[in-house]
């Protein structure tokens, strides 16, 4: 868990005691969160999904670095942002669409653990909110091993972050340990960032002087939605038109306020090769379900990860494949809701889920993953290809590395990671379109090295991805043999 001079900085509802204003208590830039003006954690999806037209997980928001002030929606019939002046595509760097969320709170509640009853929501606005359920995600289970954590989960068509704390007590009726956990619940998790610190303050506030609601009452008044009388909730989301801006500049500095070691970074160190597999199976939207013990936030941030390798800027491709749909943090009470999804990410704590395979494609236990379905285990073999293309970006990494310290370069390892991943997506579907529309649309081992796989390898990957892509016209070589 990271220390809070890694968090965003506070802000203006929070009721600060003196003893937290020590000098140095946090670090981060003052007006960080205000400058920024994007989205840090994802992108839009309102209820049922996201736009119509847009792909979910395979397309990040795009915003500008410029002031938040200066951001414009881009209209939606508009692709001259993806067109240099001679009609060709633009250079992927040169697409970043100016466009901002607005903050829409529909709920903030406060969950405790309760000795006889066990999780329970104690507090919550508004009123008359459904937050059936949300005692069990706002504290995942196992969290009682854990001093401080925090947990992305799904409640219906919403999106929460919630912040746990457990704090020692002298207290017999609490068997020595007081936990609660302060939440948010949001159309959409684009934003929820923003409000890490904040919920990580009034959870410790919670745990010192229980029922003290003031600051969150306040917190809702000044972000809360206003939901239609229907209930839902309109959410501008990012146009389809836009997936030409894959590098989200704003948000990785702020990724790096809330995760030190940076978001895609520590996730492909942390997978190493199997990153490649993962990357696959991520194209083929299959429903991949991470297992591991609490702390549950840095898991949820490899939900996140595992949607940013499928992440496509061609206009038009993947707009009739299943949408790679984030769940976060899962638990048993969620069974019946992924039963019925076709393609999903998410993580859970509860090791239960492995015995139900008929949940998942593919079920990530620590750094193993692994399938019980016959026709995906051969993708589970890193291909030559694969080798060659994880020794490639572990090359560009090190040069990045060497550059920043150099002071040559202002680049990330996030945006290294992420445009390595989307090129790589961007040249096998430009290399399909390509030859769906010659005069023998014909797949032969040329091509396929084209797109950077192994004609031999990659033979099933890619037969899979001919079917869920729609590509039924194109053939197959016959050179193109099983490995």
């Amino acid at each position: 868990m990271v220390e809070r001079s890694d968090r965003a900085p506070l802000l203006d509802w929070e009721e600060v005691p003196s003893a937290e204003k020590a000098p140095g208590s946090l670090s981060s830039p003052p007006d960080s969160r205000v400058s920024s003006g994007c989205s840090g954690f994802g992108w839009s999806s309102g209820p049922g999904g996201p736009a119509p037209g847009s792909d979910g997980c395979g397309a990040p928001p795009a915003t500008s670095g410029a002031p938040a002030a200066a951001h414009e929606a881009q209209p939606p019939g508009s692709e001259e942002h993806l067109l240099d002046s001679g009609g060709r595509e633009a250079p992927l760097e040169g697409r970043m669409l100016k466009w901002e969320e607005k903050d829409q709170i529909v709920s903030v509640f406060v969950v405790a653990f309760n000795t006889r009853t066990g999780n329970m929501l104690e507090w919550c606005l508004p009123k008359d909110m459904d937050l059936e359920g949300v005692e069990f995600k706002a504290i995942a289970s196992g969290s009682h091993r854990v001093t401080t954590d925090f947990i992305y989960f799904r409640k219906g068509h919403f999106f929460g972050l919630a912040c746990f704390a457990n704090m020692a007590v002298e207290s017999t009726e609490e068997r020595g340990a007081r936990m609660k956990s302060v939440g948010i619940l949001s159309p959409s998790y684009t934003l929820l960032y923003r409000y890490m610190s904040f919920l990580e303050h009034q959870v410790r506030l919670q745990l010192q002087s229980p029922g003290h609601y003031s600051p969150l009452e306040a917190f809702y008044e000044d972000k809360r939605a206003l939901l239609p009388p229907s209930g839902e909730i309109v959410v501008t989301a990012l146009p389809a038109n836009s997936w030409g801006a894959p590098i989200n500049h704003s948000m990785h500095p702020e990724m790096k306020i809330t995760h030190p070691a940076g978001c895609m970074s520590q996730f492909i160190r942390f997978f190493g090769e199997q990153i490649m597999v993962l990357w696959k199976l991520a194209l083929l939207r299959r429903r991949i379900l991470i297992f591991s013990p609490p702390p549950v936030g840095v898991v949820c941030y490899r939900v996140y990860c595992c949607c940013c390798l499928a992440n496509i800027s061609i206009p038009g491709v993947g707009v009739a494949v299943p949408e790679f749909r984030p769940f976060f943090y899962v638990n048993v009470a969620d069974i019946s809701v992924l039963e019925n999804e076709l393609s999903y990410v998410a993580c859970t704590t509860e090791k239960i889920f492995e015995e139900k395979k008929d949940l998942y494609d593919v079920y990530v236990d620590n750094q193993n993953v692994k399938t019980y379905r016959d026709g995906l285990k051969p993708l589970l073999r890193l291909s030559a290809a694969d080798r060659e293309k994880y020794r490639k970006l572990t090359e560009q990494r090190q040069m990045l590395l060497y550059s920043q310290e150099n002071g040559d370069c202002a680049s990330s390892e996030e945006d290294l990671f992420i445009l390595f991943f989307l090129e790589q997506n961007n040249r096998i579907f430009q290399t399909l379109s390509e030859v769906a529309g010659s005069s023998d649309p014909t797949i032969t081992q040329e091509s396929v090295r084209a797109m950077g796989l192994d004609p031999h390898g990659d033979r099933l990957f890619l037969l899979h991805l001919l079917e869920i892509y729609g590509y039924d016209s194109l053939l197959v070589s016959e050179q193109l043999c099983c490995s």
